[in-house]
């Protein structure tokens, strides 16, 4: 080999060869996983149907009981656990809730049985389809939904929306066409008493405890959210400002500025993230992005001074924040919807 040769000595081509290997081993197990998991729950949902159409055949309920309770002894005997009485009518619910095959046969793709047993606890059906089509959508798993549904999600996003019936319309788009809307993404208020502050907090203490828990404060941001970083620097007619925090968010293809207030919110607030998201459109924003939208989290909020500034819709909105101390009032607010 002549002298000065680039080739690679053995050990390095060695490496280089078993990392290519080895990921081509963990993409095969992955699309071997999700193939196992969709036929699994298709199976679930056709053995759900068939049954149903049985027990359904019957004349009295006691006739469903005891085939049901048959059929589980039956299976269990030819194919070991997994086919409890309880699992066989889970997958009856199953097939009476999404009797379609067309609608199954793409969820069965993006959620595990564990998340539709999840899912089947929920009893009103707008909220249940709710939280299929955000745990579709984002990929939750049963941890992360189990914590959706303990912090109200739901009903949090239905208070940001101001109605039902508008969720469900973006729910419906977001099934149909995958498209995240802002009345979707952002919601309010944001719970963040993980983050332990002090009843008494300045706007500095509350970004710091934001940074240091910023992997917490993006999961409860939702899905899909980047964090790009703090203290945006602004300059407008040669003075400076700053932006407290600065995201992207993908589905939206969009910056997102967020603004830190501690206190009430006030009419100047508006006017700032409207001059802070005009710059990021003029400066920052990319060709194939869409306009910025901005979120001024505060303490506290009035609803005349919301509607009249349009903060509940449109590219900027106020959202609450809430720390340990002020989670009971968000309790009695969504007792008081319930």
């Amino acid at each position: 080999m002549p002298d000065g040769s680039t080739d690679p000595s053995p050990d390095v081509a060695s490496d280089a060869l078993f990392g290519d290997v080895t990921e081509l081993i963990e993409r095969a197990r992955a699309r071997a996983a999700s193939a196992v998991n969709t036929e699994l729950v298709m199976l679930y949902w056709s053995i759900g149907r068939r049954v149903r159409e049985d027990v359904l055949g019957g004349e009295r309920a006691e006739y469903g009981s005891r085939t049901v309770q048959r059929l589980s002894e039956q299976l269990t005997q030819c194919y070991g656990r997994g086919w409890s009485r309880q699992n066989i009518e889970r997958m009856m619910r199953f097939a009476e809730w999404i009797p379609d095959i067309q609608k199954c046969s793409p969820l069965a793709g993006k959620l595990t049985w564990t998340n539709i047993g999840e899912l089947l606890t929920i009893s009103e059906q707008p909220k249940r389809d709710f939280y299929l089509a955000m745990c579709a959508h984002e990929g939750w798993t049963k941890r992360t939904l189990r914590s959706r549904v303990s912090s109200k999600l739901y009903e949090r996003t239905v208070a940001a929306r101001g109605s039902a019936e508008g969720v469900e319309a973006d729910i419906e788009a977001l099934a149909k066409k995958g498209a995240m809307t802002p009345a979707i993404v952002f919601r309010d208020p944001y719970v963040l008493d993980f983050l332990d502050l002090p009843p008494e907090h300045s706007e500095s203490q509350l970004e710091r405890a934001i940074l240091d828990e910023v992997e917490r404060f993006m999961l409860e941001l939702g899905a899909g959210f980047t964090f790009v970083g703090r203290q945006k620097r602004v300059i407008v007619d040669g003075k400076d400002y700053h932006l407290d925090l600065l995201f992207y968010h993908r589905g939206m293809r969009c910056l997102v500025a967020i603004e830190l207030k501690t206190r009430d919110l006030e009419p100047g607030d508006y006017g700032q993230m409207t001059l802070y998201l005009r710059w990021l459109d003029r400066y920052e924003r990319l060709p194939q992005e869409e306009s910025p939208v901005g979120i001024i989290l505060c303490a506290r909020k009035g609803a005349q001074q919301v509607e009249l500034l349009g903060l509940d819709s449109g590219d900027v909105r106020a959202a609450q924040y809430l720390t340990h101390e002020a989670r009971e009032q968000l309790q009695r607010r969504l007792a008081a919807l319930e």
